[in-house]
């Protein structure tokens, strides 16, 4: 990277010459824009090398490319600000070399790099253009179509047409012919009084045809490092740019006040500060929206017309944005429990049986004639101890419980096996759940400025520093914050020259959940940041979202159940599937001088 550091002190930053010195041509120069950059493309052919190096006022780049020729007469550049870059001129500097100029409005650090076919000139851009070239604009759609896609012309359209300038036309050639006879070749032709400064001196040679007689003006004085300003009463005065501003500081300062009507005054002060001379002042006046102006008499009436030329109408945008939420949730659960028992031996867990210990006759075959008979009711001073012989008793999932709640099905089935009694609950639940959130919020703005509408709530949000506390004798110290939730839809809209939206969007649906109480609450948050470009009244999707969470559980006798098909009937099963989606749609339309909000929305 090389810096313009060398200007101030009209310095050069010489390279040596790159690659072998062989007969060659120059058949094309463009300006072409890439990625944060502008690059500059010198086609050549054949061997040849090159030598830069930059000058001061104006801020140039020279690239001298020998051992070779020009083909064809030289382009005349458009004068159109290609990313920092204003003017390109080159032509036949001497036999065997060719001189390609590139002057910038400032000081800009560059890159130069030769490959095969072209010397590529890269510096750093601060806004999007439209590509120059001075090839014909079908050729460079014809050159466009026969590139491969590496070249810099694969995806470039035809470069638009120069705007017409509507001064008159000259044809002339100067032949090494004085400033001072060239200035005057020019007062005449274009009516103009041109005053040359006392040191400007130089010869010029230059062939001109056809061009408006100021671009060639201003081409020749470029030529020569001069520069030109024009008085209010008309007259151009020519001489050194340093000895221009030197006769501001000696012109007398005036104040003129210009009244603002679309933008607000205090935004326009950077700006305008920027094209002040170095004695001149802005303040703006928030109560009429004005800019008190005081500058040098020959510069306030272009620092007025400059703030004319950027306060104008801006277009509003009605932005309507839909917000879709839905929630489905099912829930599957099934569960076997099981009690077995003799009537001298139970649990007692999930079917109630009589106590044997009690004078209460059994019938442990069902026939209904009681085979035991206890004659002495339980006395608990005494202690028992039954010898009756072989027992069994069993619970199957005692503790088992739904997850989804109550259940939607109870079954109990009970049988006597000899003399055990075999009692079966069986417990069944579906449930489905589904919310559908939608929320449509439209709203309108000035072009490059944000908006924001919410509708939900604010929750303040307790903090509390433990560390302020000392030796526990004070309270520690709390602070209070205010955290909005609900749905939140932030825009900033810039309408394109060709009438397409770029936005910058934040939508967002949050809601505050209770947490434990060391924790205090927690947020559930759905956002989405983007910034895209779309057509009027076009709609867009920013965002979608869907997250699935499936939890399955199951418990139940080991073993048992494990086994296929049947074994459902020895536990409980537990399936619980929740489906979120979230879908952002945004539709702009650009509302107009006289169309009302309603109009914008029924296009």
């Amino acid at each position: 990277m090389k810096p313009f550091f060398a200007l101030a002190a009209a310095g050069l930053l010489v390279a040596a010459p790159r690659g072998p010195a062989a007969p060659g041509e120059v058949t094309a120069v463009s300006v072409l824009p890439s990625p944060g950059r502008a690059e500059v493309v010198i086609d050549v052919t054949g061997g040849v090398s090159y030598e830069d190096f930059t000058l001061a006022n104006p801020a140039r780049l020279v690239v001298d490319v020998t051992g070779a020729t020009l083909t064809g007469a030289p382009a005349v550049y458009d004068g159109v600000n290609r990313g920092g870059i204003v003017n390109v001129r080159y032509a036949q500097y001497r036999a065997g070399v060719v001189r390609v100029v590139l002057e910038f409005e400032s000081l800009r650090d560059y890159t130069i790099l030769a490959d095969d076919g072209a010397i590529r000139v890269s510096v750093g851009a601060d806004r999007t253009f439209a590509a120059w070239s001075s090839l014909d604009p079908r050729a460079l759609a014809e050159a466009a179509a026969g590139r491969s896609l590496a070249s810099p012309y694969a995806e470039l359209p035809p470069p638009p047409p120069a705007p017409q300038d509507q001064q008159p036309r000259v044809t002339v050639t100067y032949d090494s012919a004085s400033i001072a006879d060239v200035m005057d070749g020019f007062a005449t032709f274009s009516g103009r009084s041109i005053i040359l400064g006392r040191e400007v001196e130089g010869s010029v040679t230059a062939q001109i045809r056809n061009q408006p007689w100021d671009v060639a003006f201003q081409a020749i004085l470029s030529s020569q490092g001069l520069s030109a300003v024009e008085e209010a009463s008309g007259i151009i005065r020519v001489d050194n740019p340093a000895v221009l501003a030197q006769r501001d500081s000696l012109e007398p300062l005036t104040t003129k006040i210009v009244r603002v009507n679309y933008v607000r005054a205090g935004a326009m002060i950077p700006a305008l500060g920027a094209v002040l001379s170095g004695r001149g002042k802005v303040v703006a006046d928030t109560a009429t929206n004005s800019l008190i102006i005081t500058d040098v008499e020959s510069r306030v009436a272009q620092d007025s017309a400059f703030v004319t030329q950027l306060d104008v109408r801006t277009p509003q945008v009605s932005i309507h944005a839909k917000l879709i939420f839905v929630d489905r949730t099912n829930i599957e659960n099934l569960g076997v429990r099981y009690d077995l028992g003799a009537p001298n031996q139970f649990f007692n867990r999930l079917a109630a049986r009589q106590d044997p210990s009690t004078a209460e006759g059994k019938d442990l075959d069902g026939d209904g004639v009681n085979d035991i008979v206890v004659t002495q009711p339980y006395d608990p001073q005494v202690t028992v101890i039954d010898v009756g012989g072989n027992a069994l008793s069993a619970i199957g999932n005692a503790q088992a419980l739904l997850q989804g709640g109550n259940p939607a099905l109870n079954l109990i089935f009970s049988t006597a096996l000899g003399g055990y009694k075999l009692t079966t609950f069986v417990e069944a639940l579906q449930r489905v759940e589904l919310a559908d959130l939608q929320a449509e919020p439209l709203i309108t703005t000035a072009d490059n400025t944000e908006a924001e509408i919410q509708v939900g709530q604010r929750t303040p949000i307790r903090q509390i520093d433990v560390g302020s506390q000392q030796g526990g004798q004070q309270a520690p110290r709390a602070t209070t914050e205010i955290v909005p939730t609900g749905v939140i839809l932030r825009v900033t809209p810039h309408v394109t020259s060709s009438r397409q939206i770029l936005m910058q969007i934040h939508a967002e649906n949050s809601s505050v959940i209770e947490a434990p109480a060391d924790v205090g609450f927690t947020f559930q948050t759905q956002q989405a940041d983007n910034q895209i470009l779309v057509r009027d009244g076009e709609t867009a999707v920013i965002g979608g979202l869907t997250v699935t969470d499936i939890s399955v559980s199951k418990n139940g006798i080991p073993f048992l159940v494990d086994l296929p098909i049947i074994g459902r009937l020895f536990g409980f099963s537990n399936r619980r599937e929740q489906r979120r989606d979230l879908l952002i749609l945004v539709t702009p339309r650009i509302i107009d001088d006289g169309m009302g909000m309603a109009e914008g929305g029924g296009r």
